[in-house]
């Protein structure tokens, strides 16, 4: 199953104002082919000196994809500038391109090329960071999440501001938070490439943890398709009705025996208001933007 790959977007010029972008000098060892910085000189910094990145959103390194990162610095050297902080003890913090220095550590080299932005407030840094590395970094689908919530609970962005930042569709934004209410069993999953997006969104839309994780089991034993997931997803949730059906309180009207059949089913308050010659409303509430995304992939799970 292929893993979610970061579309490249506007990068940290989208983030920091600074004057019209100039042309940077080439470097000896290598082509310097870096615009997200524009207007700032290019350093060259010893690697010892750079600290990790105290925000990365990056938790798995893929060893064989930093080996071939190791070979190409080798024969080309870097590419592309990292970008980096100056810390207040002479130190510098990074802010983008952990594996460019990892790599770099890794066959000897004393220093890197860099460009250093002030930053002064942390939230700036975490913002910058969490950003430059969605627009840049191939991460997966569960770092993409856990970054997209950062930037809502530490910075305070809603969905559609992060979309406008990383160039998304804010709905494509809400469906990677949602996969962060999956179990961890799954998003492990997700993590290592064992499941797909499509696989996930399905699964989200089931009612409890149990069916999730046994609908999971089934699709790493018989390495089903998201449509057939999508098809077991369908009849667990009929099942589900089936149960609920015979749950229904009596005495009551038909009205709110229905409601309750569909508060069950939806998981959430559920309205029947009848009017005159039969005809009436039904209303379905939600609380934020996830939960409406849960019930819209729940109704488009329904077979015609």
């Amino acid at each position: 199953m292929s893993k979610q790959k970061g579309g490249l977007g506007r990068g940290l010029s989208a983030l920091i104002r600074t004057p019209e972008q100039q042309p940077h000098p080439a470097s000896s060892t290598a082509v310097l082919v870096e615009t997200a910085v524009p207007n700032k000189p290019l350093s060259h910094i010893e690697v010892s000196k750079i600290r990790p990145n105290p925000f990365q959103p990056r938790a798995d390194f893929d060893p064989q994809a930093l080996d071939e990162l190791k070979e190409s610095i080798r024969q080309k050297g870097i590419i592309q500038a990292v970008t980096v902080r100056l810390a207040k003890d002479g130190m510098y913090e990074l802010i983008s391109g952990e594996r460019r220095i990892r790599a770099a550590t890794d066959i000897g080299m004393k220093t890197v090329p860099a460009y250093i932005i002030e930053v002064k407030l942390d939230e700036e840094m975490l913002e910058l960071a969490l950003i430059e590395n969605l627009q840049r970094e191939h991460l997966n689908s569960i770092e993409i999440a856990i970054s997209y919530q950062r930037l809502m609970n530490d910075i305070g962005l809603t969905a559609e501001d992060i979309a406008k930042k990383v160039s998304k569709d804010r709905t494509t934004v809400v469906n990677f938070l949602r996969l962060l209410k999956l179990p961890k069993i799954i998003q492990d999953a997700l993590r290592k490439d064992k499941l797909t997006m499509g696989h996930a969104r399905a699964l989200i839309s089931l009612p409890d943890e149990q069916t999730q994780i046994r609908i999971f089991d089934k699709i790493l034993k018989k390495d089903l398709n998201v449509r057939q997931v999508e098809k077991l997803v369908r009849e667990a949730g009929k099942k589900n009705g089936k149960k609920s059906s015979h749950n229904l309180r009596s005495p009551g009207t038909v009205e709110d025996n229905l409601a309750e059949r569909l508060q069950q089913i939806l998981g959430t308050k559920v309205r029947v208001n009848s009017q005159e010659a039969g005809r009436g409303e039904i209303v379905i509430e939600f609380y934020n933007s996830d939960d409406l995304g849960r019930l819209f992939d729940l109704l488009s799970s329904i077979e015609s």
